[in-house]
């Protein structure tokens, strides 16, 4: 992750840049160069790529696995017409446990972790990249880049769910049905391949890009951004993991906010072959949760469970990210694995 730093003003006449100005602007582009996100090994991309990949894949695992029990619960309100609430949410904890077992809160984790894992790996590795296409992290324009910021955030989202959607299809399947209706995450692909077609594997594909875009970039954003604000405030870059766990719980609050009821037209077309509805556009979704369940009843069914989960799982995801792909690039460095030199610099 970078931190953008605080832009510095051209001054110019009209003649062309004095030699004084050129001096203050290198001067103001001094102030702030301390201030960019914990030091960068200088690797070659391919090791940058790689890096990003397993970080991502260890971030996204961990962070899923610990909210596992959380997620199924607000799944299986988000697709029934049943009001949510934390004590019904506690109920619906404590009748799994008891018919099927402690084991039964973490159902449908194999199928999260064969999609979270791809995932958060690709997703983060994109964010690298993007960040690198669009040149949101270049010197010269760092008070302008904000959208670029929130763009790169996006873009990393909307690549990713691309890449894993069915993965998430089939996670969602196996959340809400029964243990006995499918064997594994296999056997949903079987399922849904031979019974109702390859393009079910796609369900609910529109609102799911839709509620990435403003998910992703404003997690991402926000994340990004209270890490440079802190460092502006203390003039240092180095940041405690419970400070990166705190902004990326922000982050992930005020993302899953935004795109909330685009998150549960997702559930509902995803699963509308086992819960007997004919959801089959986005626009006909919300009008029928909203006219059978009301706003909050409906389109914001389980988000107070979100805001419990959410920041969790995004913090964790964040700090885990930042901590792994750091440790990992400065071991390429000192075991000589990169082909540039190992002197920490920026990217």
């Amino acid at each position: 992750m970078h931190i953008e730093s605080a832009n510095t003003s051209d001054h110019t006449g009209d003649g062309g840049e004095s030699e004084g100005d050129e001096k203050l602007e290198v001067s103001g582009a001094n102030v702030f160069s301390h201030l960019d996100d914990e030091p960068q090994y200088q690797i070659s991309n391919r090791d940058k790529v790689i890096t990003s990949f397993i970080a991502g894949a260890l971030a996204g695992s961990l962070a899923k696995t610990t909210i596992a029990p959380l997620d199924r619960t607000k799944i299986n309100f988000q697709i029934h017409n049943e009001q949510f609430s934390f004590p019904k949410a506690a109920r619906f904890l404590v009748n799994s446990y008891k018919q099927d077992g402690l084991l039964s809160w973490w159902r449908g984790n194999s199928a999260t972790m064969a999609r979270v894992v791809p995932f958060a790996a690709f997703q983060y590795t994109a964010h690298e990249q993007w960040k690198i296409l669009l040149r949101v992290d270049t010197n010269e324009r760092r008070r302008k880049s904000h959208f670029k910021t929130f763009l790169s955030g996006s873009l990393a989202g909307c690549t990713a769910s691309a890449l894993t959607y069915p993965l998430d299809v089939a996670r969602a399947r196996m959340a809400v049905s029964k243990h006995e209706r499918y064997r594994n995450i296999v056997h949903v692909f079987h399922e849904i391949f031979h019974k109702e077609g390859a393009l079910k594997l796609y369900r609910g594909f529109a609102p799911t890009m839709l509620g990435v875009i403003p998910y992703a970039g404003t997690s991402f954003f926000t994340y990004e951004t209270l890490k440079r604000l802190r460092a502006e405030s203390t003039g240092s870059s180095e940041l405690h993991p419970a400070e990166r766990l705190v902004f990326g719980a922000l982050g992930g609050l005020i993302g899953q906010s935004s795109s909330y009821p685009l998150d549960i037209v997702r559930r509902r077309m995803q699963t509308a072959p086992l819960t007997g509805h004919a959801y089959t556009s986005i626009w006909g979704t919300l009008r029928s949760v909203y006219l059978e369940e009301g706003l909050v009843g409906g389109l914001y069914k389980g988000l107070s469970m979100n805001w419990v989960k959410g920041p969790i799982a995004v913090g964790i995801s964040f700090m885990t990210f930042d901590i792994s792909q750091q440790a990992l690039r400065k071991v390429i460095v000192v075991s000589g694995g990169s082909e540039h030199a190992p002197a920490p610099v920026r990217d």
